[in-house]
């Protein structure tokens, strides 16, 4: 047996033997290993006592791996706000110079912190127990016995096998190496995987694309090279969000508009004005607290954090936050088939000899190359379970390839019974077979039949790596499997056509094949394939290729990432499907990387959302949730800044005009909460399945400063008028409740528009807030807890009928900014 290892000057040279890699929790023998020869070494790992030693000296993997904050930071987060801390302070001043109904806006902070806490608590708990089931435990050599150990378990000298898909979790150095190659691309940037040798250090984050091996670990816990990127990676983030940091511009705008005019609205009502005291500080503050659109952060945290626990009902991790809003803004989904469309299973259908070669022979074959290789890939378990090993004139294995998705093919070399030695390849006819072969127009029946298809062949001179074994390679047999189509994609893919998402299929497999497996599927488009090696290198011409064609076959994993990018450059928003270690670099570059619970640990830690059901049908309910918090977020906080508009808006004709402001805290306390809070809860949590839209701010600006603006104007036209109505005892309090009337029927009829469509409920929920409004004005002990009680009804009509022309102006204004910039 010969390895190919690479030398220093970057030459392949002759390497050690290469011992066969053994099943998980299979006995060790530590004088003649499973699997080797007598010369053979096979690292047994450390004892139950070493170990033991070694985790009381903290020689143990100890990198807390989170996947949410801690309770600590959530109530930090939640509770120290710049806008707590002001609303704080006014509640404390309030609590001093007024009655407690003046107070209430401090309760209602409290509630909504408290609700904030809660909910990113639940989702914090989500979050960690997907974690820990989606965990992959790497396999471990302890006491002779190779067994699985949770990551933090991990001591130092720890013996840890690998194969293709494992990552390597801890640094270490290579002990046996079996065609061990390893990529390095998440730490270096460097795209090629690197081959690995025993004695060559392996550095955590990095993962293994082909062969298998085992390392020593060298260093464990924070000393390890990428621990620390590990940890900072894998906290609870909302950050890289167009939501978040829309909002935080909104806010840092109202702040600086706020700061001016509060300290005009003080110099007003306790300098110019003199009125009693603790009345103007009571009017001073009733002007200052509804500039803060405090909820709007709070019910975005909510939004989000019953997303997730939402989607971890339905066993889906989002290990990033904003993966939710992500997926829904996504136009173009590019899937791998296997384990995507496809189960990962396969069964095979036929195997046809070539060239006259004696079936029996064949089988016996294929039964060989089962027993070669103890991580088979799918196409390999199905050979596995129709030809099991047998005992009775078993051949020896001297040498093994594994499957590599850069070269198509794997191989062994045999030494059969009679004493023949022999050596064989298995993988894409189109790429062992040269161009014009005869036997590939079978193949291509075949495959447009929607039938895999692998080409057995001999290598006449036995050196499986060889640089040219296959191109003198020897046809032998054609393998054909069946794949086992997933019951609910076919669904799934109708789901994103009908929501405009443009599907791209990519796949190392034959694009016909491919094409047919898709077109079963019900994929528009599935017809126009295209094989990855005649796809253009220039990235505009990918570009076009890319949006042109739905189905791609024979891409290598670059291939993969190039196609992201390419799509990228075209301003698409990808994201991108997979469980092969052959997907981790596109998954990595794409917007949006989602990864099957089954598939590699590479793929899940460089994901966003990981389905751990491994049902491609979960991807609906993920773009879902992401639209109905991006949609219905963005109706709210209309309404919130609605009324950030007009309290300013207030404040300035208050300061110009020299007059008391109009409102106590109670009142704007009681329209905020009837025409903001209770009902902007219900919209954020509502079913929204509208297109997400780019450009959040300038979306909700053009409709809240309108809106603002006509009910500022609507109310303060309402107070003036009430202002030569009334005169004498009780007139500041009969003028107060006109304008709240005229200010409470404009925001309602914000509110009514924003909840359209409407729904039974929806209708019902604003009916409930003009009912709770009507309820105030009409019960005694109410109204004189609120100090709303209308005068007249000459005052009272004038104000509905203002607040009618308000309504009317608002529906035009909303229709011209609907018109002139799109819904």
């Amino acid at each position: 047996m010969t390895q190919r290892a690479l030398d220093s000057s970057g030459e392949q040279t002759p390497g050690s033997s290469r011992p066969a890699m053994i099943d998980a929790g299979a006995e060790l023998d530590p004088v003649h290993p499973v699997g080797l020869p007598p010369s053979g070494h096979r690292a047994t790992g450390l004892t139950t006592a070493e170990v033991a030693e070694r985790v009381a000296r903290g020689e143990v993997n100890d990198v807390p791996v989170r996947s949410s904050r801690s309770l600590t930071e959530i109530v930090r987060a939640n509770v120290f706000t710049r806008f707590n801390l002001i609303i704080g302070v006014l509640w404390v001043i309030m609590l001093f110079v007024a009655p407690i109904q003046d107070s209430l806006f401090g309760f209602v902070i409290v509630a909504n912190t408290g609700i904030g806490i809660i909910q990113e608590w639940r989702a914090k708990k989500t979050l960690d127990s997907l974690a820990v089931i989606g965990e992959a435990k790497p396999t471990v050599r302890r006491d002779g016995t190779a067994a699985e150990v949770s990551t933090h378990e991990i001591v130092l000298g720890d013996v840890i096998e690998l194969g293709p898909g494992d990552k390597v979790v801890v640094d270490g150095t290579v002990a046996e190496a079996d065609s061990l190659e390893v990529d390095e691309s998440l730490l270096t940037g460097e795209a090629d995987p690197v081959l690995k040798r025993p004695g060559d250090p392996v550095m955590s984050g990095s993962f293994v694309v082909a062969g298998g091996g085992a390392f020593t670990a060298t260093k464990v816990g924070r000393e390890a090279y990428a621990a620390q990127l590990a940890e900072e990676a894998s906290r609870f983030t909302l950050v890289h969000s167009e939501l978040r940091s829309g909002i935080s511009t909104i806010l840092k705008y109202v702040t600086w508009m706020m700061v001016p005019t509060a300290i005009g609205l003080i110099i007003s009502q306790l300098v110019v004005k003199d009125n009693n005291f603790k009345d103007s500080v009571a009017r001073t503050v009733g002007g200052i607290v509804p500039m803060i659109p405090e909820g709007l952060v709070l019910l975005t945290s909510v939004a989000f954090a019953i997303g997730v626990v939402r989607l971890g009902r339905k066993q889906c991790l989002v290990q990033e936050l904003p993966a939710i809003e992500g997926l829904a803004r996504v136009d173009v989904v590019c899937l791998d088939k296997t384990g995507t469309l496809t189960e990962g299973g396969m069964d095979i259908t036929e195997v046809r000899p070539l060239n006259g070669s004696d079936e029996a022979y064949v089988h016996q074959v294929l039964r060989s190359l089962g027993s070669s290789d103890p991580r088979p890939n799918a196409s390999l378990q199905a050979i596995i379970d129709a030809y099991p090993a047998s005992q009775e004139a078993a051949w020896t294995v001297t040498d093994a390839m594994p499957f590599s998705s850069a070269r198509k093919y794997s191989g062994a070399a045999f030494t059969e019974t009679d004493g023949t030695a022999s050596a064989w390849l298995l993988g894409a006819p189109d790429v062992l077979l040269p161009d014009g072969d005869a036997t590939l127009t079978e193949i291509e029946h075949l495959n447009e039949q929607g039938l895999r298809v692998l080409l057995l062949a001999r290598v006449p001179g036995g050196e499986l790596d060889a640089p040219d074994a296959a191109d003198g390679a020897v046809p032998t047999a054609l393998v054909v499997l069946e794949q086992r189509l997933r019951p609910d994609a076919a669904e799934t893919l109708r789901y994103f056509a009908q929501q405009n998402v443009a599907t791209k299929v990519i796949s190392g497999d034959n694009a016909v094949s491919v094409g047919a497996v898709a077109g079963k599927l019900g994929l528009a488009g599935a017809e126009n394939t295209l094989d990855a090696r005649k796809m253009p290198t220039d990235p505009d011409d990918m570009a076009t290729a890319m949006e042109q064609n739905a189905v791609f076959g024979r891409v290598t994993p670059q291939q993969k990432r190039d196609m992201v990018a390419a799509l990228q450059s075209r301003g698409h928003t990808v994201a991108m499907t997979g469980d092969g270690v052959n997907d981790v670099l596109a998954l990595k570059d794409a917007d949006i990387g989602v990864s099957m619970g089954s598939g590699s640990e590479a793929t899940r830690a460089v994901a966003q959302i990981v389905l751990l059901n491994n049902s491609f049908a979960t991807l609906p309910s993920v773009v879902a949730e992401g639209r109905r918090v991006i949609g219905n977020i963005t109706r709210v906080a209309t309404l919130f800044l609605t009324k950030t508009v007009y309290s300013v808006l207030l404040a300035i004709l208050v300061v110009c005009t020299q007059v008391e402001y109009p409102f106590l805290p109670r009142h704007l306390t009681l329209l905020s909460t009837l025409t903001i809070g209770v009902p902007a809860f219900f919209l954020a949590l509502a079913p929204n399945k509208e297109r997400a839209q780019p450009h959040f701010v300038r979306r909700v600006m053009r409709y809240a400063i309108p809106s603002g603006v006509i009910a500022a104007t609507a109310t303060f036209t309402t107070y003036l008028l009430a202002r030569h109505h009334y005169s004498g005892a009780g007139a500041l309090e009969a003028e107060t409740s006109a304008a709240t009337l005229t200010l409470f029927l404009t925001s309602m009829w914000v509110l009514a528009i924003i909840a359209r469509p409407y729904t039974w409920w929806r209708i019902a929920l604003v009916a409930t807030m003009g009912l709770g409004f009507l309820i105030v004005l009409v019960v005694p002990w109410l109204q004189d807890f609120f100090a709303l009680k209308l005068v007249g009804t000459t005052m009272p009509w004038a104000a509905v009928g203002i607040a009618v022309a308000a309504a009317a102006l608002l529906e035009l204004s909303w229709r011209l900014v609907g018109r002139r910039f799109g819904a």
